[in-house]
């Protein structure tokens, strides 16, 4: 069942003073779409915070370092490796050479100019030749594998955001210690405001009146204006306490003119009296 944190209803009775309505309207709740706490994946010394409280953030956009000179050195180091191509070459090389000797070898024992002994010890060189050249581009495909894991170590100490959204506050700064786990300190908390989520309890009697889709018309307290509202979850599980079940909607918020963790009202247009029903048995 949704979540109902700060939802305080009166129960059923504000619920049912409602119903008599023309067009049904009861109290809700607006929220962030979802709100994380950024760790660090690895633990370190942070060396620079790029936002503050209450800053707008993009999907992707750094918002703090660790400390990182010895992945740098490391990188630099794995990407020379990656990059050499001397050992690569003279293999290369020492296997052409080894198959045209093996070639003109071939050739003068067809016409008895030189032994067999002569051609099959051309043909054991160019194969050691061979041999050579394929480790030499093993080596080089693992220095590149190398490469990239360094680059994925130095990758781990950027903080960066998983979605377009506000920071809503943050915890740590330049200089302190970041561990990674869920029961550490994080560094920052970020919430999503676009899209908002509304939700909203209603009673067992409109549950097969509302269907996915439906489009409410949500008003913000104390904001003025009305605001259409996607319904995105029905919830299949009633609370029998208060013969009441939970709806989430979607709210588009693209200009993040409405804040999260504000309380509303809702109504639905096109849920009248008249098409309360129970589920048919």
């Amino acid at each position: 069942m949704l979540e109902r944190t700060m939802i305080n209803f009166a129960v059923a009775a504000t619920l049912l003073a409602a119903m008599g309505a023309q067009a049904a309207s009861f109290e809700c709740l607006i929220q962030p779409n979802q709100i994380v706490e950024m760790r660090s994946p690895v633990a370190g010394l942070i060396s620079k915070v790029y936002v503050q409280r209450g800053e707008a953030v993009k999907a992707n956009q750094v918002l703090a370092e660790l400390e990182s000179s010895v992945e740098t050195s490391a990188l630099q180091m794995s990407k020379y490796r990656a990059e050499m191509a001397g050992r690569l070459t003279a293999a290369k090389e020492r296997f052409d050479y080894a198959t045209s000797k093996l070639s003109r070898a071939t050739e003068l024992n067809t016409k008895n100019f030189v032994s067999v002994q002569a051609r099959e010890d051309a043909q054991a060189e160019m194969r050691v030749a061979q041999a050579d050249y394929q480790d030499a581009r093993e080596t080089q495909q693992l220095a590149r594998i190398d490469y990239q894991h360094s680059l994925d170590l130095l990758n781990l100490r950027t903080l960066r955001s998983p979605f377009d959204g506000v920071v809503v506050d943050r915890m740590l700064n330049p200089g302190e210690l970041t561990q990674y786990g869920t029961e550490t300190k994080p560094m920052m908390k970020l919430a999503q405001i676009d899209p908002l989520r509304v939700e909203v309890v209603l009673p067992v009697d409109y549950y097969g009146a509302l269907s996915v889709g439906m489009v409410g018309q949500v008003a913000p307290e104390g904001l003025g204006g009305k605001y259409s509202a996607t319904v995105k979850i029905i919830d299949h599980v009633f609370d029998a306490a208060s013969g009441t079940f939970g709806v989430r909607l979607e709210l588009p918020n693209r200009q993040r003119s409405l804040p999260g963790g504000i309380r509303c009202k809702i109504d639905f247009p096109q849920l009248k009296q008249s098409e309360r029903r129970l589920p048919a048995k």
